[in-house]
């Protein structure tokens, strides 16, 4: 039998106290005082937490003494937070009464502290449930791309990272129950993200700033992917999912399932998936005739995806600590990556090993009240074939370990310190490797505090991080490209360049600030404020790249080197690296209660020493050994360059320089009868270098709307989203015409052999348009797929 360790009871034993020292009993109702069964009824600060029975009625023993802070909740209403004073006998009843709200509100685990999206100064919204079935897709981006302020990278189908109100890259960071995912995906958009959705409970995203819980990659928001990989609970519950797709000829089958007995809780799940190159409705180059009408496809699109994750806990009255092992396996062609008319069979074979340890632990004394412990050791391996033969390895190894203590209430301010701990060892070797190996190493303490002033939340934070970046091997090579060592011009595509190696090791010291309020002013409408002063620092990728990139189809030359005039000569850059700097604003007004609500967001950034990429508008060579005695009809586009010469790519330069961003985001809900529900949502970023130029490859204006009619067992959804025009762009950009996206799906909801069972039909692009994303780099090589359909059926137990 599990047994914690002398050192752990030794550390646990003064702290404790003696549990069960309170009684609560209650009843939960609706606003006319109808009862409401399978609400959650949970101590804050606590694992606690119990679910009312079809009365409505609940019993609730607690550990903690003096005052206990409830949170209630229950689907289709507003979430509830209740004081109950602490009484003379330990026993208190109470009745709480919660108000139907039109938008669903989902507690947020990314966040230290209790939040949702009613609670929270930062705008964060949840994929979860039938909702993240609905629009689930390959990949992370993909899945999210319809939620408000964010787009997607869009890579072929086959890669997407989500683009936050116009960031991505090292700017967004990927975590797996609040841990980094620690692949390569955001190095390079044609990498792919190392985290299945398909066998997640929900998927989080935090927009704006979000250092102060996950540092400085996380300067642009987080997106969190939550598992039950470490489980909770040892109930017995699951889902399987089967699902066939035309199109992409996709086939698809995912598993979830919880289990345990006593105090022991298991979790498996499970995926597999298969796709061949998916069908649209043009040519896929832009402006290119095809040889043959009608069945156009993107080639080299397929996937071969699979993986599995075995996780147990263990669970006591004041918490848990659980382990997990996951492996995930992804063969998937890179589409664009071609030679002349050559299209070589090339794909990325992804592997990935990732163990993970959660552990949480309640306390009941004068000075903590929750220990909350995660780790995280991820093996990933990424390597790019051609021809049969492996030409560039990416792998990354990485260690995480983080600690956070929460204290109790002082002076009725309540939060914790952050301990955080994460080292990364990359490497990319091979022909097309065009960033160095590199470690990168992380330790930072953070405070996080939050307190009610009234009708008013107020929450404050902040965090300081110290960050090495040791690069033994960055070479500056001119061997491979078109240059004489004299630096005269024999080619037009010349790179001039003197080979030099350096090893460089840097050292940064971020520093974030954040404040925010929630003013509830009345009954079922708050308004929340966020202000932050967040540091980044820049990641190896963007200091020290300089080679070919053949999944973007450009030659990338990184903020270390310098750019002599405006030749294709560069050398070391004399000037500092420095920190990434942004000054961020927030405001959020809310309406969740009632049969009509909204959540709109207005935000302004102003980011010093921003780091960016700019097309030049040369050409280098791409590293490729050509025929010439052949007529090879070649064209690398870059994103929106319209005529290259044969076998080269577009250089791009990573450059600093002072941006603002802003813009705004909408949500609106409306329960027009008891069977038909109407969404609309809208989003706009501006992103501008302060000399008025815009910064490349920001997402355009979009609106759209979903209408969702429920009759007896059938739910039938309607989605139309609109893209407009982006006519907003940087140097050697071109402008993205506008497209609508319409979506369907009908689903029917059953029981047999005790289960529950929804079946569904799901109808993508339904009007067959030709859509092309501006924040892709392939998006004049691989427009999104035509119209297609997906057939499946899900089960509950």
């Amino acid at each position: 039998m599990f047994r914690l360790s002398p050192l752990m009871l030794g550390l646990i034993a003064p702290l404790s106290v003696q549990a069960y020292a309170q009684q609560i009993d209650g009843q939960i109702q609706d606003q006319n005082g109808a009862a409401i069964a399978n609400a959650t009824i949970s101590v804050m600060g606590s694992q606690q937490a119990v679910k009312s029975d079809q009365g409505g009625y609940f019993t609730l023993q607690t550990n903690k003494s003096g005052d206990v802070e409830l949170h209630i909740t229950a689907s289709g209403f507003a979430h509830q937070n209740k004081v109950v004073k602490a009484q003379a006998n330990g026993a208190s009843t109470i009745t709480v009464n919660l108000n139907a709200s039109v938008m669903e509100v989902i507690d947020v685990k990314a966040s230290p502290f209790h939040a949702s999206l009613m609670e929270s100064s930062m705008p964060v919204s949840v994929l979860s449930g039938d909702a993240l079935r609905e629009q689930q897709a390959a990949t992370l981006g993909d899945t999210l791309s319809k939620q408000v302020g964010v787009h997607t990278s869009f890579h072929a189908k086959v890669a997407s990272t989500p683009v936050i109100r116009g960031l991505s890259g090292p700017r967004v960071l990927i975590t797996q129950n609040s841990l980094d995912v620690s692949d390569a995906s955001r190095v390079g958009p044609d990498h792919s993200v190392a985290s299945e959705s398909i066998t997640a409970t929900q998927v989080e995203v935090l927009r704006g700033p979000a250092t102060l819980f996950y540092g400085s990659g996380a300067i642009g928001g987080v997106v969190n992917v939550v598992d039950e990989r470490v489980p909770t609970s040892s109930d017995t519950y699951g889902e399987f999912l089967v699902e066939r797709a035309t199109g992409d000829d996709q086939k698809l089958a995912a598993i979830n399932l919880n289990t345990g007995t006593g105090n022991f809780a298991l979790h498996v799940d499970g995926f597999l998936r298969e796709s061949s190159d998916y069908e649209i409705p043009v040519p896929a180059e832009l402006g290119k005739e095809s040889s043959h009408s009608g069945d156009y496809t993107v080639e080299n699109s397929a996937e071969d995806s699979h993986g599995a994750t075995l996780g147990a806990s263990y669970l006591f009255d004041q918490g848990y600590i659980g382990v997990s092992y996951g492996k995930m396996a992804r063969e998937y062609g890179i589409p664009g990556h071609s030679h002349g008319d050559e299209a070589p069979d090339v794909y990325a074979d992804l592997d990935q090993d990732r163990w993970q340890v959660i552990g949480k632990y309640s306390f009941d004394n004068a000075l903590l009240s929750e220990a909350n412990f995660r780790a995280a050791y991820t093996d990933y391996k990424h390597s790019e074939v051609e021809h049969g033969e492996v030409g560039t390895i990416f792998a990354n190894e990485s260690q995480e370990v983080r600690l956070d203590l929460m204290h109790q209430p002082l002076a009725d301010w309540r939060g914790g310190l952050s301990v955080h701990y994460k080292r990364s060892d990359f490497s990319a070797q091979g022909a097309e490797a065009f960033t160095p190996p590199s470690e990168s190493t992380t330790f930072a303490l953070a405070l996080m505090e939050e307190r009610h002033f009234g009708e008013v939340l107020v929450q404050l934070g902040a965090r300081v991080e110290r960050v090495t970046l040791d690069a033994p091997n960055v070479f500056l090579s001119g061997s491979d490209l078109q240059a004489d060592e004299h630096g005269d011009h024999d080619h037009d595509h010349g790179l001039v360049v003197i080979d030099r190696k350096f090893d460089v090791d840097h050292e940064f010291t971020p520093v974030s600030f954040s404040a925010g309020a929630v003013w509830d002013y009345q009954p079922g409408y708050n308004i929340g404020v966020s202000v932050s002063r967040a540091e980044r620092a820049p990641a190896a990728s963007e200091l020290f790249s300089f080679g070919p990139h053949i999944g973007t189809g450009t030659y990338e030359v990184g903020a270390l080197f310098r750019q002599k005039a405006d030749s294709l000569a560069f050398e070391l850059n004399p000037d500092d690296i420095d920190l990434e700097r942004s000054h961020n604003l927030d405001i959020t007004w809310r309406k969740l209660e009632g049969d009509f609500g909204f959540v709109l967001n207005a935000f302004y950034n102003k980011i010093d020493n921003y780091y960016y990429q700019i097309n030049t508008g040369l050409m280098a060579d791409d590293g490729h050994d050509h025929d010439h005695d052949h007529d090879h009809d070649h064209d690398h586009e870059d994103h929106g360059e319209t005529e290259h010469d044969d076998h080269g790519l577009p250089v791009y330069v990573f450059k600093t320089g002072d941006v603002t961003t802003h813009g705004f985001e909408a949500e609106l809900a409306w329960q027009a009868t008891d069977s038909l529900n109407a969404t609309f949502f809208a989003d706009l970023v501006r992103a501008r270098l302060s000399n008025g130029e815009n910064l490349p490859m920001v997402s355009p204006v979009r609106f759209g709307t979903k209408l969702s009619y429920n009759l007896d067992k059938f739910t039938l959804n309607l989605d139309v989203v609109r893209y407009q025009e982006q006519t907003h762009i940087a140097a050697h950009e071109t402008v993205t015409p506008g497209y609508t996206l319409v979506d369907a799906s009908l689903n029917y909801d059953f029981s047999a052999l005790g289960q529950d069972w929804v079946l569904y039909l799901k109808g993508h692009n339904l009007t067959d348009t030709e859509a092309r994303v501006h924040t892709s780099f392939l998006k004049d090589k691989a427009p999104m797929p035509g119209r297609s359909f997906a057939f499946g059926f899900r089960g509950y137990f």
